[in-house]
């Protein structure tokens, strides 16, 4: 089912490889394969969320489910870096599976313990070890995972991540007996090979889940341009309507005909593209959004990695952020 939902649009230049893109995603509607999930843990609430989402993850897929926590040894001053004794490293391991014990029988759950000066490294070299195919984190944690999904260090774990990346918020409902479900997705969509890419693992979650999910194209124009017209005779309300038309048809076209169990919308809104997922996201009641860590250029590149950073920190429901290939 397919549904065309009006909005305010404009765009001034055309993306001339939108439709080669969804050529590409519409040959084939192959599921994403899922069968090493990493999850990180530091013993707060926050991580207890994102073990739960992990868990669900890696039960739905037949995933192996591997748990890390990271213990920083960072040297002071001239000192040199302390390490865990045999017995710190039991005692750690019987706290990760104490922490653990409540997922489903039915998961294969694997527990390291780690030491590393730098948290954020040394969790992108287990996921390139193992390797990983879904790093799930909470957005934030406390002491050395406090810092590290705040700031600047929160997109060079996703952007260095070998594998998608779900960031799971602390704004989140805490941890309940019910199981993780995603029925209603939303997929930013910039026409771009990054957002290609999370366009296919949206969509595939969704034929899994037999979800709703929403493509939403935002139009971010330039002040200057919305305060100046081209000229006196330019039509705004032409140009807007004649750019919302060609970006519904685009998001269209991006559909697999192939798509039987989920319900597909396609949405454009115009203005702030953080802004706009964020607001699509809480009119819609999304419970996960999918989006590409990757703009069109190298302006764009900055541009859109600062929204998928923005979407992360503020979002109410886990972000599933795709990198790329």
């Amino acid at each position: 089912m397919l549904s065309l939902e009006e909005g305010p649009g404009w765009r001034v230049a055309a993306e001339t490889d939108a439709l080669a893109q969804s050529v590409r995603i519409k040959k084939r509607i192959a599921m994403i394969g899922i069968g090493h999930v990493l999850c990180p843990v530091d013993f707060s609430e926050f991580s207890r969320l994102a073990l739960d989402h992990a868990g669900a993850l890696a039960q739905w897929h037949g995933a192996r489910l591997t748990v890390l926590h990271v213990v920083p040894n960072r040297p002071v001053m001239d000192l040199p870096s302390p390490s865990m004794t045999d017995e710190d490293r039991r005692r750690v391991t019987e706290d990760v599976r104490r922490f653990v014990s409540h997922l489903p029988p039915e998961v294969a759950v694997d527990i390291r313990v780690s030491e590393a000066p730098t948290v954020d490294r040394e969790l992108i070299r287990q996921a390139q070890a193992l390797p990983a195919d879904l790093l799930v984190i909470g957005s934030h944690g406390r002491s050395g995972f406090e810092r590290l999904l705040l700031g600047s260090v929160t997109e060079k774990v996703i952007r260095n991540a070998p594998c998608p990346t779900m960031v799971v918020p602390r704004r989140l409902a805490p941890a309940s007996d019910e199981p993780v479900r995603f029925r209603r997705i939303l997929c930013p969509v910039d026409f771009s090979d990054g957002s290609a890419r999370a366009l296919h693992y949206a969509l595939s979650l969704a034929e899994e889940g037999s979800a709703q999910i929403t493509l939403l194209h935002v139009i971010e124009v330039p002040p200057e341009l919305r305060a100046n017209p081209l000229s006196e005779g330019f039509d705004v309300d032409k140009v807007r309507a004649a750019a919302e038309a060609d970006c519904l048809h685009q998001l269209q076209q991006m559909v697999p005909k192939e798509i039987r169990c989920c319900t597909v919308k396609v949405l454009v809104r115009e203005g702030a593209a953080y802004h706009e997922i964020l607001r699509v996201a809480a009119e819609r009641a999304a419970d996960l959004i999918v989006m590409g860590v990757q703009g069109r250029g190298a302006v764009d590149l900055l541009v859109f990695g600062s929204n998928t950073a923005r979407v992360s920190r503020a979002a109410t429901c886990p972000v599933l952020i795709v990198g790329g290939a």
